[in-house]
């Protein structure tokens, strides 16, 4: 038992040393299948050599090839041994290289979502400090409630900087404290309404998500527009799935479909890597008027 403990720990060492987890089983299986035969047939050699020194036997004793029948019976029950061992430390090797491979993928993901989030906070910052900025000569007191309002959404976002997902109510406060702040700018040019399922509340997604794309149908679309127009934020479920529906005048024209905004491909990145294929992400024209932006997230 001892002697089989010793040549696996030294079986293990030439592994782990020369990174036979690596190789492709076009090589790996051989030189485990000669490893294992030449362990055991030293573990069945030593074993006969040990017992003959303690008298067990002697060699001028035993019969003609009953030595040689007993060195391949023992060296058979090695190469068993052996082989066991070899399966159960491989399987080990895959499987934890594989869950290492899983953890550093998904450390990778986790520092990319924070990188992409990272960027919405710059973005969205410079976009209202020009829509500030704007008013601060033409109405000061307007000006002063909209610091107000930014104040409040730069609190929620420190508050989930750190969050991989916030509640749905919570996103929804900021776009509210958001489109508060932009009415101030565009005034009766920007009309809201909301029509949002009860059962919302009970669904997390992105922080910063809902808000950016909010933003995006107001750059894109209604500051374009001369008499302005309307965001409409509509939820229901399906599915035991969120779908939330952001309506905004304007059009989506086909040439500026690849650069609709800036909000648009961070939120496809970032449902990609946390939802995989469950999550859906559509930009659209609704009809003449009307720019529909639909996400689908599972619960």
């Amino acid at each position: 038992m001892t002697l089989n403990i010793l040549l696996t720990h030294a079986f293990r060492f030439i592994i782990i040393r020369f990174r036979w987890i690596n190789f492709r089983l076009a090589k790996l299986i051989p030189l485990v299948f000669f490893s294992v035969l030449l362990l055991s047939t030293v573990a069945s050699v030593f074993l006969m050599f040990i017992l003959s020194v303690q008298g067990g036997f002697s060699l001028q004793s035993v019969p003609e090839g009953a030595l040689a029948q007993a060195l391949v019976i023992g060296t058979l029950e090695s190469v068993l041994i052996f082989s066991f061992w070899a399966l159960a430390y491989f399987i080990y090797l895959f499987f934890e290289r594989y869950n290492n491979s899983l953890k550093y993928e998904a450390t990778l993901r986790e520092t990319e979502l924070n990188n992409l989030k990272a960027q919405l906070n710059p973005h969205f910052i410079f976009n209202a400090l020009n829509s500030i900025r704007a008013l601060v000569d033409e109405n000061p007191a307007k000006s002063k409630e909209a610091i107000t309002q930014l104040s409040h959404i730069l609190r929620n976002s420190l508050t989930s900087d750190r969050q991989k997902l916030i509640p749905f109510m919570e996103e929804l406060k900021t776009v509210k404290d958001y489109l508060g702040l932009e009415s101030i700018r565009y005034e009766e040019r920007l009309k809201t309404s909301y029509d949002l399922a009860g059962s919302s509340e009970s669904f997390q997604i992105p922080p910063l998500m809902l808000q950016t794309l909010v933003e995006n149908g107001i750059k894109h679309g209604i500051a374009k527009l001369t008499k302005g127009g309307e965001i409409r934020i509509a939820t229901k479920i399906d599915n035991n799935s969120l779908i939330v529906e952001i309506r905004n005048s304007g059009q989506l024209v086909e040439k500026r479909t690849r650069k609709t905004g800036f909000g648009v491909e961070n939120t496809r990145k970032r449902l990609a890597m946390i939802y995989g294929d469950e999550a859906e992400f559509s930009i659209s024209n609704e009809n003449e008027r009307t720019v529909l932006t639909k996400i689908k997230i599972p619960k």
